[in-house]
């Protein structure tokens, strides 16, 4: 039987700001229900120095909030390795993130982008009832991507 990918399932955003810390609240679900495969980080955002962890895995998630009000609930988005400059030199996109570890390491995971419908980003640390939702769901679609992706 072949081995299971390594999965590295990293949440972001910033978990003092209500539904903006959907990232963080997955990630603390799924690290207690994970298999060995499963790899976890919660950061406030994407930087550089994350390609030398990124390289070492099959399969990356990312996991943020979104707040497109045409689309309830999960995003699921294939990541492809595009760099994308940004207004700030020190956070990068999940695609500049993963171009940058092909440029330096000629590796490239499959990524998706897991993004959670956020509805409230006040000062806070708890996530509205729909995010919740929401976010309860994420943890089992990232669970099963785990276990499926070859």
């Amino acid at each position: 039987m072949p081995a299971m990918p390594r999965t590295l399932v990293i949440g972001y955003g910033n978990p003092s700001r209500g539904d903006d810390g959907v990232g963080h609240y997955v990630v603390e679900k799924a690290r207690g229900r994970a298999a060995d495969n499963l790899c976890t980080l919660v950061l406030q955002q994407l930087g550089p120095e994350l390609a030398e962890t990124v390289k070492d895995y099959d399969l990356v998630v990312f996991v943020d909030a979104h707040v497109d009000e045409t689309t309830e609930g999960l995003k699921i988005i294939p990541v492809e390795a595009a760099y994308r400059p940004s207004a700030f030199s020190h956070t990068l996109s999940p695609g500049s993130l993963l171009a940058l570890t092909k440029a330096l390491y000629h590796v490239e995971p499959q990524a998706f982008i897991v993004a959670v419908r956020g509805y409230d980003f006040d000062f806070g640390t708890e996530l509205s009832e729909q995010t919740r939702k929401w976010a309860d769901e994420a943890v089992e679609r990232i669970l099963k991507m785990g276990c499926e992706r070859r």
